[in-house]
């Protein structure tokens, strides 16, 4: 029996990559290659969210659903353009820098549990906090508090808030989506963060305001920017059970099923809170500091526990280095998910999806239509690409003229546009937000994405009625 239960994942594999191949081979001659694919431009998404939801991984749909991408562009060199794309990603800025923040994140958080300090921390909490109600409002507070980079934001919090949650009978996925809810949705709303500075830049590059205006334009757009307001305070309703569990949630808050933690026999003797708390400092001011430079600012806390870890005696400068390096392996994983959605986003690019989904809308667009239109459309595509910055730098270009055109209302328009972004960061199964989220709490993101989707979905459903009674 157990032999039997080992060969259906590999059957299942089996199956799955031959029909993947075989699809994608055919779409070649099917259909052309234009300004896009058409409906076919759509299959790798579909096969990398349903290769997701039936073996409840990550990394392998995204590598699936990539090469059947380019299989359907060029099948005799399919592996050629796959590894080209992946050279191409790795050599980029973007993925060197978040391969540094979060394997350095995770270093961070690996020296903070050797000291002790988390779990000072922690049950300082514990002291104040009783009920699950309030554990689950206290994480969304600290969300709310941190709201500088949402790297930042999901990794201390749960960090802060996992062994608190545990003690209390809160599932893990339940913290994930508190989590997750605070982070990117909190950044677009507080104008001191690296998505508003990305997007304040895309204003002023598009003309929407004056060059060195971005940020102040921003300030009067925040309004508008529905789903993370409506993101954000769905939580506290979800706190206290007004909103009960929904779905997959119910079945994890029922299942209550507590993920193990790597001990740690040699904890000091009496850990310090500070030695959770100045750390943590460090990071947030170093990096509001050095202009929202998260990465300078987890470097700066990771300079900080080697000296105040050293000058305590709680480990030697090398065992603390061997610590830092352990941390860093356990977000390998995370890495590769992220770096495997960017070759997506490579696949899609070629395939023309954006433009496909656009070219068939725009017929539908009218001045009243466009807010909810450019949301709808623009959510699907993060929600399936794993793309949010990506999306907002090609939308920019064709939105704010198409709002002008129409005289439609644009603050109403943008914050529509970004508010599609932020769904996509929130719901997105291979997200980067979503897989650091994950991360955190001790879960997969498959997991994690799935439990609070309905969430997500309510939140997305109530800002496309918003934007259709604004307009």
């Amino acid at each position: 029996m157990p032999k039997e239960h080992s060969r259906t994942p590999r059957l299942l594999w089996m199956c799955a990559i031959t029909c993947i191949a075989f699809v994608a081979a055919i779409s070649h001659y099917f259909f052309s290659a234009g300004e896009h694919y058409g409906v076919a431009s759509l299959l790798p998404s579909t096969i990398v969210i349903c290769l997701a939801l039936i073996t409840k991984r990550t990394l392998e749909p995204l590598i699936a659903g990539s090469l059947a991408g380019f299989l359907m562009i060029s099948p005799a060199s399919a592996l050629q353009e796959f590894t080209g794309a992946a050279l191409a990603v790795m050599q980029g800025p973007v993925m060197g820098w978040i391969l540094l923040l979060t394997g350095l994140f995770g270093g961070l958080i690996a020296l903070l549990h050797l000291s002790g300090g988390t779990l000072a921390f922690s049950e300082k909490l514990q002291k104040h906090i009783k009920t699950r109600r309030q554990a689950l409002l206290v994480s969304w507070f600290l969300g709310l508090l941190i709201f500088i980079d949402d790297y930042l934001n999901a990794l201390t919090v749960s960090a802060a808030m996992k062994k608190v949650t545990d003690k209390l009978r809160v599932s893990r996925e339940m913290l994930a989506y508190v989590v997750d809810s605070t982070s990117a949705p909190v950044c677009l709303l507080v104008p001191f963060s690296t998505w508003v500075i990305y997007i304040s830049g895309l204003l002023e590059a598009n003309q929407v305001t004056e060059a060195g205006s971005g940020i102040a334009y921003y300030f009067s757009l925040i309004p508008y920017v529905v789903y993370p307001w409506i993101a954000v305070f769905i939580i506290p309703f979800v706190a206290m059970g007004i909103i009960p569990p929904l779905g997959a949630m119910k079945k994890a808050e029922a299942s209550l099923v507590i993920p193990e933690e790597e001990t740690q026999p040699d904890l000091p003797d009496q850990p310090k809170v500070m030695n959770f708390i100045l750390p943590i400092l460090i990071l947030i001011g170093a990096t509001w500091y050095f202009d929202i430079d998260a990465l300078i600012g987890v470097g700066c806390a990771l300079a900080t526990c080697f000296v105040l870890y050293t000058a305590q005696g709680i480990a030697s400068f090398s065992r603390l280095f061997d610590e830092m390096m352990s941390g860093l392996q356990t977000m390998l994983v995370p890495i590769g998910i992220v770096f495997s959605a960017f070759i997506l986003q490579i696949v899609n690019e070629k395939l023309g999806l954006t433009s496909f989904m656009i070219d068939a809308v725009t017929p539908y667009m009218t001045a009243r239509w466009l807010p909810v239109l450019t949301f709808i459309v623009l959510s699907v595509l993060t929600f399936s690409t794993g793309s949010f910055w990506g999306i907002y730098a090609v939308a920019f270009p064709i939105i704010v003229p198409l709002a002008v055109a129409l005289d439609a209302n644009l603050p109403l328009t943008l914050g529509a546009l970004i508010s599609a972004g932020a769904f996509g960061s929130h719901a997105c199964f291979f997200g980067d937000s979503t897989v650091i989220a994950a991360k955190g709490c001790g879960i997969t993101p498959v997991q994690h994405a799935i439990t609070q989707l309905p969430y997500t979905l309510i939140a997305a459903t109530v800002s496309a009625v918003l934007f259709i009674v604004l307009a």
